[in-house]
């Protein structure tokens, strides 16, 4: 009986993971097609020969680069600020005790909950009183501050004991350096999770640059395939080449991360 339902598990696994698998695996196979053989019916999975001219013309075409530059310079600054404002913010609401503290985190949890369609006019106003539209810092401050972010690393540092935090205070540590010194180390595998969730939702953001960025040699890379969508609408297999590219960079930091992932999602849910 456990045999059986060990191979009903794994199949249905397998069979998940397949569908998701599929349309990349479309994606990488047209990307090295002609544009005429993209569309075809049944697909052709190995185009024979192979048309690795896609992956070269694409630079000639748009200047991909100059978006990859942009794109890797917000997300990188970007996660780099929430990580700092995440972890800190959720080491004092986890580690500290103050007046209305449950209160201020559940209310500041609760704007998970608003969409940003809700407050995208508002904030647009701000950032161009601000004199910041069409910048990327606007950008990077969109994104710097993370309610879920917070919420993460709240999580896995209500799984540190307060007696840790306690022993450090006796011996005459601050409370940064318990943050810096203690937590930060500690907290490993909840940070590496956040920096995977942060730097795929920015580096795939369309939305906020599509509204902020209007400068062409500002867009990042997002923009720009869609740019090339509009201009060359059926050159199937650049577009397809383009695609594969820009998911190079998010597959990096997710196979780099990928063993502190799963005991980050696992340690945020010991406690809560």
């Amino acid at each position: 009986m456990r045999t059986a339902k060990k191979l009903f598990l794994y199949g249905g696994l397998i069979l998940v993971s397949f569908i998701f698998l599929v349309p990349f695996m479309w994606m990488l196979s047209s990307s090295l097609k002609l544009d005429k053989d993209v569309l075809t019916i049944p697909i052709k999975w190995f185009p024979n020969p192979p048309q690795w001219r896609n992956y070269i013309d694409i630079w000639k075409k748009i200047p991909l680069l100059l978006y990859t530059k942009n794109t890797l310079k917000i997300t990188v600054i970007t996660t780099l600020v929430q990580l700092f404002t995440s972890s800190f913010a959720a080491y004092a609401f986890a580690k500290l005790d103050f007046k209305y503290r449950d209160q201020l985190f559940l209310a500041y949890i609760g704007t998970i909950a608003v969409p940003w369609q809700v407050y995208m006019v508002p904030q647009f106003i701000m950032m161009r009183s601000l004199h910041l539209n069409d910048s990327h810092t606007a950008i990077i401050m969109l994104h710097a501050f993370s309610a879920f972010g917070v919420f993460l690393m709240r999580q896995f540092y209500m799984g540190i004991p307060d007696e840790l935090c306690e022993a450090a205070r006796i011996d005459g540590m601050s409370e940064y350096k318990i943050y810096a010194k203690i937590m930060l180390p500690l907290s490993k595998p909840a940070l590496s999770t956040l920096v995977i969730f942060t730097f795929v939702n920015t580096w795939n953001d369309f939305l906020g640059p599509y509204i902020y960025l209007t400068t062409k040699v500002k867009k990042t890379i997002q923009i720009g395939l869609r740019v090339f969508m509009d201009d060359y609408t059926q050159e199937y297999g650049m577009i397809m080449a383009a695609a594969m590219l820009s998911l190079i960079p998010v597959m990096i930091i997710f196979f780099s991360l990928q063993k502190y992932f799963v005991e980050g999602i696992a340690a945020t849910g010991v406690k809560g």
